[in-house]
């Protein structure tokens, strides 16, 4: 089993508390998918897109909040 720390996570979001989010999400985007359609893994889903997120397969986009006019 393979341990990603924060620096690896870091080096490919910018800062280790975006890749966490962004990994977050995109763990909660899996687990959205069929069980049966996920490939058989031991992993747990926030370890696969931390994974993911750190080998480069996981690409992102930041959008800026708009604010609201009151």
């Amino acid at each position: 089993m393979r341990i990603t720390t924060p620096s690896e996570v870091a080096q490919k979001a910018g800062n280790k508390y975006l890749g966490v989010l962004v990994a977050a999400k995109f763990a909660r985007y899996l687990n959205d998918f069929p069980k049966d359609q996920l490939a058989e893994s031991e992993e747990k889903l926030t370890t696969r897109a931390l994974d993911s997120l750190v080998e480069g397969d996981l690409n992102y986009k930041l959008l800026r909040r708009r604010r609201s006019e009151a």
